[in-house]
């Protein structure tokens, strides 16, 4: 326990040892439970369970941690307004790009890059990192302000951080090259210019891989103290497979990612790495260079967590798999199974339970009540599966 640990509550307390011993695959009082909440589905809850309209789902079911995300964009302005109503907003954010968001959808879409060419790629200069707006200052910024919500001037993240720590294990977070490029240039012009010039485009990924380690550090130095963990957001794979080689990623994206984590655990912090798809050609990269947790484990991309656990062992701690086509479709015993024969990956420590995403409105309240009173009553250690045990 560090020194500033000593102004949280033992129930905070016990949230962080429980989610570290899960990712040092220890078996703690029970499965932690975390979760990511579509807006649409929070509205839909608190209808269906007849809740206050400010009702936080992360307090009401006592989750165990929370990602918090400082300013990531490349660049540090507001946003630019190009139109604004009670219905939609388009604007233009730090990562030069022109985004449509209707307020009724989850996620925005991209109306047009700034940076039209990979020679504009390599022309683009990147904010100062180590700028205090990014971590100690309020302001606009796209990774909080624009998402499946719509915020402007969000609060300072060091703020953020504080508040979130007196109740729950708090991450940080930072994405790495993947993610960016996705909201820099598009996913269509990242392969396109990749494919067009892999060595060449490979060198940008370094460099702007160079760039999110030097946040990551600057993050780090902010919240020293802090936080409880990290997570690195970059997605790399799309439903059958990854977007591009493997051997494509092992040498222009991997770097950045193994120096932070290097950077994250020579803080103590343990690290999730968030990827939707199927990564499976490269969990074993994940594993040599000591990542501690993935997540989400999109069943629908063909992952399933009981079968990872037996092909890894212990080596890599799981998060999430839930999955939501089962959710959706809110059958009560097929939902009961899809919960609990996934906590079969706990025995031994090493699973965190969540969604393979983040909670739809396509699923009721109801179901998603359910599920987390079936992961509280069948996921105290020692486990007891019952009909759905497994043998790992």
């Amino acid at each position: 326990m560090n020194e500033k640990d000593h102004q949280r509550s033992p129930r905070t307390l016990e949230k962080v040892a429980r989610m570290n011993a899960a990712l040092r695959h220890e078996e703690p009082d029970r499965v932690p439970v975390g979760e990511f909440f579509w807006g649409n589905f929070l509205k839909r809850w608190r209808a269906e369970l007849n809740l206050p309209p400010a009702t936080d789902p992360y307090e009401y079911y006592d989750l165990d941690w929370i990602v918090t995300v400082s300013n990531m964009d490349p660049h540090i302005h507001p946003f630019e307004v190009i139109r604004e109503n009670e219905h939609e907003a388009i604007i233009r954010t730090g990562f030069e790009t022109t985004l449509h968001k209707r307020f009724d959808l989850p996620m925005p879409e991209p109306v047009s890059w700034e940076t039209k060419s990979i020679e504009a790629l390599e022309a683009f200069e990147f904010d100062d990192p180590w700028d205090r707006r990014r971590y100690f200052e309020g302001g606009d910024n796209q990774i909080a302000g624009v998402g499946d919500g719509f915020q402007h001037d969000s609060p300072p993240w060091i703020d953020t951080v504080k508040a979130v720590r007196q109740n729950y294990a708090v991450y940080g977070s930072m994405i790495e090259a993947s993610e960016c490029l996705t909201r820099m240039i598009g996913q269509m012009n990242t392969l396109t210019w990749m494919g067009e010039d892999p060595e060449r485009f490979g060198t940008q990924v370094l460099r702007i891989g160079e760039f999110y380690v030097e946040c990551t550090k600057a993050a780090l130095a902010a919240a020293r103290g802090l936080l409880d963990g990290f997570v690195i957001w970059g997605d790399v794979a799309y439903t059958n497979n990854m977007f591009f080689a493997p051997d494509y990623w092992r040498t222009y994206y991997k770097p950045a990612v193994a120096e932070m984590i290097r950077l994250c655990h020579a803080e103590g912090l343990p690290v999730i790495y968030h990827g939707c798809g199927n990564v499976a050609a490269i969990l074993p990269d994940f594993i040599e260079i000591g990542l501690d947790g993935y997540n989400p484990l999109e069943a629908k991309a063909g992952l399933d967590v009981v079968d990872l656990r037996r092909q890894y062992g212990h080596r890599l701690a799981f998060c999430g798999n839930g999955d939501m086509t089962v959710w959706e479709k809110g059958d009560p015993e097929a939902v009961k199974r899809d919960v609990v024969r996934k906590l079969n990956a706990a025995k031994g420590g090493g699973y965190i339970y969540q969604s393979d995403h983040s909670v739809s409105s396509g699923v009721s309240g109801h179901t998603y009540d359910r599920i987390v009173k079936l992961v509280r009553e069948y996921g105290k250690y020692p486990l007891d599966l019952g009909e759905y045990d497994e043998e790992l």
